[in-house]
């Protein structure tokens, strides 16, 4: 964004090579820099509000993780081949131009056969956060106060004006797709 900004204005003002544009330049630059750097820690923070006693803050595991754990906030049952909506007392405020998909955590699904479903939260949405699991095991999961569930990825995304067209360009791919293009790398 920042350097978007400051090529923006660089075109805007490439006349004149005078002192006093020189300096309009500099004050100029530093607004830019000044409003990049807001930018940036804006983006790069999710708030979050505890409204229930029992909700832990979303934590990342370690220094290199890309989702944030998310926690249960009460005591349940995720029955065998069943699935159960498990609220986590929190309520978020996503960094501007992301929208949070949950994903399952690793452990649970290679373990216990635990999934996530209906992952995408969306950037103005500010009720309480839920995960939908689903156990695709033949035993009830229980899960406790504190448990983490899922994770909290928070992912950049465009947002296209939508244009109904008549026609589509052609791809080699075409409509070929569920598994046309292989399994192997060969």
């Amino acid at each position: 964004m920042f350097f978007y900004r400051a090529k923006l204005f660089f075109n805007c003002l490439s006349t004149n090579n005078s002192k006093l544009l020189l300096k309009i330049r500099m004050v100029s630059l530093e607004s830019v820099v000044v409003a990049a750097l807001e930018d940036d820690e804006r983006r790069s923070q999710l708030s979050y509000k505890k409204i229930k006693k029992e909700a832990l803050a979303p934590v990342f595991g370690s220094e290199g993780a890309a989702g944030a754990d998310l926690h249960s906030a009460e005591e349940c049952v995720v029955p065998a081949k069943g699935k159960y909506l498990v609220p986590t007392g929190i309520q978020i405020a996503l960094p501007e131009g992301c929208y949070g998909r949950i994903a399952p955590r690793s452990g649970l699904a290679s373990k216990n056969f635990i999934d996530v479903g209906a992952g995408v939260i969306d950037p103005d949405y500010r009720g309480e956060l839920k995960v939908l699991l689903f156990n695709f095991s033949d035993a009830d999961f229980k899960i406790s106060v504190g448990d983490r569930i899922a994770q909290l990825v928070c992912t950049p995304f465009v947002k296209p004006a939508l244009v109904e067209v008549t026609n589509l360009d052609e791809t080699d791919r075409g409509d070929n797709g569920f598994g046309s293009t292989g399994v192997s790398s060969y």
